[in-house]
């Protein structure tokens, strides 16, 4: 296998995402990789700059902070960590970070929707194992947390 030096967990501060943070933690911790978080500022085109304003800035505070709080996690269990909010959609901003940041590993969580709610809805996840330049690992979120 070869070494991994930097590990790009995708989040986006749910709680389904916990689990997905713990396996991140402990592999950047087991290879002594640096671990890189990420989440995504959802923009669309279609928002207006008056209404995007005040809301924009409260979403990025709350990413921002929860990021934070991953990261010292990481940093109490002896990893390199740091982070970064994308802005854009989130699959895309995901596989564009992971580039940007050559990063060897990309884990994210999943919702686990299935059938017609995945359908409809799509799923990042699903996305950015289509369509990163390194190995994808995806993390069930606990069914606890996925019913909230």
């Amino acid at each position: 296998m070869p070494q991994l030096e930097i590990i790009l967990f995708a989040t986006d501060g749910s709680p389904a995402s916990e689990p997905a943070s713990e396996q991140a933690i402990d592999l950047a911790t087991q290879v002594q990789a640096r671990l890189l978080i990420v989440s995504v500022l959802a923009t669309s085109s279609r928002t207006s700059e008056a209404s995007a304003g005040p809301a924009t800035a409260d979403s990025r505070d709350s990413l921002t902070a929860k990021a934070q709080a991953i990261v010292q996690r990481a940093k109490a269990a002896g990893v390199d960590a740091t982070f970064l909010v994308w802005e854009g959609d989130a699959g895309d901003a995901i596989v564009a970070a992971a580039d940007a940041e050559n990063a060897d590993l990309i884990v994210v969580g999943s919702h686990g929707r299935s059938g017609v709610s995945r359908f409809l809805i799509g799923s990042v996840s699903d996305y950015v194992v289509r369509h990163a330049h390194c190995p994808v690992m995806v993390i069930r979120g606990k069914p606890e947390a996925v019913r909230r």
